[in-house]
């Protein structure tokens, strides 16, 4: 998976199309990423002691990561994610669109 946690990415499919948000964590074993206040869920928690309520609780589901693209810090696109091997053997990340890479 060539998206990583803290990653700004934009939603391409879904309810929540067209916004953007940090990536809080990533799932590989699903290939899903958890965007912060993206596709939120509620949860429903029944009251534990006597004389408290209870509460519906919204939190972020994960969300396949082929309905995501990563937005470019340096050009602020959204674009595909290349990986280039540099001469010592390290991979890297870049832009598809200015080729830049990331941090």
């Amino acid at each position: 998976m060539r998206i990583k946690k803290g990653d700004v990415v934009k939603i391409r499919a879904g309810r929540d199309r067209g916004k953007t948000g940090k990536v809080l964590r990533t799932i590989a074993e699903r290939s899903a990423v958890v965007i912060e206040g993206m596709n939120l869920l509620v949860k429903h928690l029944r009251a534990r002691r006597s004389g408290e309520k209870g509460q519906r609780v919204r939190y972020p589901a994960p969300l396949p990561v082929s309905r995501v693209s990563l937005v470019c810090p340096k050009c602020g696109a959204a674009t595909r994610v290349g990986m280039a091997v540099l001469t010592d053997g390290k991979r890297e990340r870049r832009c598809m669109r200015c080729k830049q890479t990331f941090a």
